[in-house]
């Protein structure tokens, strides 16, 4: 299995000096002085954000062990942080994220699940993709349909712009097999698995 992001498959890596002189232009656009203190180093530094971010290499995501027989319910990772960008308006968006899956004949390394996240974390996204895109991966990788993943974003396209609304988070989720067929382990799962907000 690939270590590459799955978006940058599909697109050249980040060119870093046209990035730095595409945002100096852009700062002169905005009636900034790039030139300014303060200023100065941002079109260096900016363009190297993008470039570790979309560049970025989640590291090996086949890790998995051999399972004799089954020893119990699913697995259940929550409390996971991933930023990605809105390919709409290329703002931030934070997710907090939850992954179960059933294992059968193997389990995965806990860190791949969220190596799985960030392949496609790094990227101009959708929630909605990230949830699902995830879900398959995770069900090709642990060779189950047996996976859930609940995302709840808090998109700052929303927040900053248009409506501001600061408090709205947005939930996604992709059940797979007895996730979704079976009634008593998706409710299980899903009781643990979507966080809840004051």
């Amino acid at each position: 299995m690939t270590s590459i992001p799955v978006q940058a498959q599909h697109r050249r890596p980040v060119d870093r000096p046209r990035v730095r002189e595409l945002t100096r232009e852009l700062l002169l656009a905005l009636g900034e002085d790039p030139d300014r203190d303060g200023l100065q180093d941002t079109p260096r530094r900016f363009a190297d954000w993008w470039g570790e971010f979309l560049d970025h290499d989640p590291g090996r995501l086949d890790t998995s062990f051999a399972q004799e027989g089954r020893y119990g319910d699913f697995v259940l990772l929550t409390g996971i942080e991933a930023w990605s960008v809105c390919e709409h308006h290329l703002l931030p968006f934070r997710l907090d994220v939850s992954i179960a899956y059933v294992p059968g004949t193997a389990v995965l390394g806990l860190s791949k699940l969220v190596r799985h996240l960030e392949a496609h974390t790094h990227a101009l996204q959708l929630q909605e993709r990230i949830t699902h895109d995830v879900a398959h991966d995770l069900a090709k990788a642990a060779a189950t349909d047996d996976i859930s993943v609940f995302t709840t974003g808090e998109h700052l396209c929303m927040s900053m712009r248009g409506v501001k609304a600061t408090a709205v988070r947005t939930t996604t989720m992709c059940r797979l097999g007895r996730t979704e067929s079976d009634p008593g382990l998706a409710a299980r799962i899903e009781r643990l698995a979507i966080p809840t907000h004051p």
